[in-house]
């Protein structure tokens, strides 16, 4: 069988929880710093917008699907202003640590909870046919944001 939803959504899962680690590393005053953050904020925008449109879309127009899906968007709202928080500290300050590490596990939080209970949910939802069509879409929009996100 080709490849799922789930497991397209599962890699940038695990490129999520890299980033977040390579992140929290990183040195105040450094490059690897500033760059850690671009990827992560590239990497968590551009899964956002394809996962939303094309995982949370299908499953917000079932019943079933209705309360994970928007607690899901909501999670996404609250990493987003997380981002937009962080990109106006100061990178070397104790409150961008701070916010970093609140970003982390925030992505942490809501990555464990959508395997776990939001997938489950789902694929009960999805068939086999709609879950590899939704998986190629997702693919193409993911590179889509990040071509757009990494250019500008």
């Amino acid at each position: 069988m080709s490849e799922t939803i789930f497991e397209a959504l599962r890699e940038s899962h695990d490129r999520q929880r890299a980033l977040c680690r390579k992140l929290l590393r990183s040195k105040a005053h450094t490059a690897q710093r500033t760059q850690a953050f671009t990827e992560l904020r590239i990497e968590l925008a551009a899964h956002a917008a394809a996962e939303e449109r094309h995982l949370y879309v299908p499953i917000l127009m079932e019943d079933m699907g209705l309360s994970p899906a928007r607690h899901a968007l909501h999670e996404h709202h609250q990493m987003d202003e997380l981002v937009e928080d962080l990109q106006v500290l100061d990178h070397s300050g104790r409150s961008w640590v701070a916010s970093a590490r609140k970003l982390s596990d925030k992505v942490h939080h809501h990555l464990r909870e959508e395997e776990k209970k939001f997938f489950q949910v789902s694929g009960k939802i999805l068939d086999d046919v709609q879950k590899v069509r939704l998986a190629k879409r997702y693919r193409k929009e993911y590179a889509r944001m990040v071509a757009s996100l990494a250019s500008g």
